[in-house]
């Protein structure tokens, strides 16, 4: 019975796989994972993302087990990983699921070439994404820049179909010889408890990495949230957001499975407008992979040539405020407190960090887009680069720079009882939601009586907004010169 190894990588779970489904049709399956974070180079996954691989790798290991298999862990080189456990397997054939990154793409173009050059066969299947980036394409023949008429090019062409099943594996279909594995403790990816403190301590009680618990997340916000989520999604004290990025990220659950459970929930609930308003998040996540695709420099470089001209501030102080949730304005502390504990963020409010950074403080997007990488428990490169590229008015479909959001309105806005604010600034929770806003428009004595010190127990702004906006807006001329 021929035996194929399964390379596993983003793509951790056993439903609606591809290269997995081939594999337990053909023979024999060895499921393996390379912790190789060498060649993924400056985009290596960060702090938060290494918490959840391991939660997640443990999770697979359960799954495989359950159906009679296990999964093979490995360090160091993926190609001398993957041709040792070829050689011990007696497998002839090596199977993954693409990536779309371009770093990732030629490193697994290093990675067949070697296999190959050893006599071990490779077969690549899809299903990171649900559209081929080099297919879809303007009627002039070039890549997508703007979201609207990609998303309606996408609707036009791409049928997604329905998932695949979880496939048979056990016995029959385990190898005659099982090769070595690493205990997962041993790849280092939980991070140390600092000063007594559990690190990821918020996070494992918000989160529950692996697939069931992708399917559990999934479920949940469709029978409680998909009826509320064109306006609910913009309060970032409501739970009525998916929350599935983490899950997308590590392929815990396929975008194609989401799209068909979404779909069944029309005639369960939800409407058809509901429906599209949260699909259309799917597709812009596949837009996303698409600019990433055809312009493989956006995670460093704006898309936008000219913004390279944009005088940004180079100020460490200004940037660890931001980054400790220490600003002086409530709704962009609460949001960096949140990104930090659990390692998400509420998209509304990623928007207002974000144009704070670029904007109020003229930091470069590119600094706020590697702190959040190295934060987010799924921080996705085609994601996190386009939302910051976004924000800075230099990518695709991007907000003009002149847009500047005011933190204090958009926390009136969308958290109009303060009740975001007071879960991640809990030393303002004490103001009248009146202040809570803008604690330095308080009177003093409403200050003293909610225990609030500015600049000893809450920062002062670190900016005046209406000068850091005359400041940016200055910067662009730059750029427009």
């Amino acid at each position: 019975m021929p035996a194929t190894v399964v390379w596993f990588r983003n793509d951790l779970r056993l439903g609606d796989h591809a290269a997995l489904s081939h594999a337990a049709e053909r023979g024999a399956v060895v499921p393996a994972f390379v912790w190789a974070p060498a060649e993924e180079g400056e985009w290596a996954p960060g702090g938060a993302h290494r918490w959840w691989l391991h939660e997640s790798l443990g999770a697979l290991d359960a799954s495989l087990r359950k159906k009679g298999s296990r999964l093979v862990l490995r360090q160091g080189g993926s190609l001398d990983a993957l041709k040792e456990i070829c050689q011990v397997t007696g497998a002839d054939r090596v199977v993954w699921q693409t990536r779309v990154a371009p770093h990732l793409r030629r490193r697994d173009e290093q990675v067949r070439a070697g296999l190959e050059e050893a006599g071990i066969e490779v077969r690549p299947f899809a299903g990171r994404i649900l559209h081929d980036p080099a297919r879809i394409q303007t009627g002039a023949g070039g890549p997508y820049k703007v979201y609207t008429p990609f998303w309606k090019k996408f609707q036009d062409q791409v049928d997604v179909g329905a998932p695949l099943g979880v496939p048979r594996l056990g016995e029959t279909r385990a190898p005659e010889t099982w090769p070595e594995s690493r205990p997962l403790g041993a790849l280092g990816l939980t991070p140390q408890a600092q000063d007594g403190v559990d690190w990821a301590g918020a996070m494992r009680d918000e989160w529950t990495p692996g697939e069931a618990g992708a399917l559990d997340r999934l479920d949940t916000f469709l029978a409680e949230s998909l009826v509320d989520y064109p306006e609910g999604r913009n309060v970032p004290a409501a739970r009525d957001t998916s929350m599935l990025s983490p899950h997308l990220h590590w392929g815990e659950v396929s975008p194609r499975a989401v799209w068909d459970r979404v779909q069944a929930w029309v005639s369960n609930g939800a409407t058809r407008a509901d429906a599209d308003t949260f699909l259309s998040e799917i597709a812009w996540r596949e837009f996303s992979y698409h600019v990433l695709h055809h312009f493989p420099r956006t995670p460093t470089e704006p898309l936008k040539a000219k913004y390279t001209a944009m005088p940004w501030r180079s100020s460490p102080g200004d940037f660890e405020a931001w980054q400790r949730g220490q600003t002086g304005f409530p709704l962009v502390d609460a949001g960096m407190r949140q990104l930090w504990a659990i390692g998400w963020m509420h998209n509304r409010v990623r928007m207002v960090v974000a144009s704070f950074l670029t904007k109020d403080l003229l930091i470069p997007w590119q600094d706020g887009a590697r702190w959040f990488w190295d934060t987010l428990c799924g921080g996705d490169l085609a994601n996190n680069t386009m939302g910051w590229q976004w924000a800075a008015g230099c990518g695709a479909d991007a907000q003009p720079f002149f847009r500047i959001f005011n933190p204090v309105s958009q926390s009136r806005t969308h958290d109009p009882d303060g009740a975001y604010v007071r879960r991640w600034v809990p030393e303002l929770a004490a103001l009248p939601t009146k202040h809570l806003h803008a604690p330095w428009e308080a009177p003093a004595d409403v200050l003293a009586e909610a225990g609030v010190t500015l600049g000893e127990t809450y920062p002062a702004p670190i900016v005046d907004h209406a000068d850091a906006r005359a400041r940016a807006l200055d910067a662009l001329k730059a750029v427009n010169a």
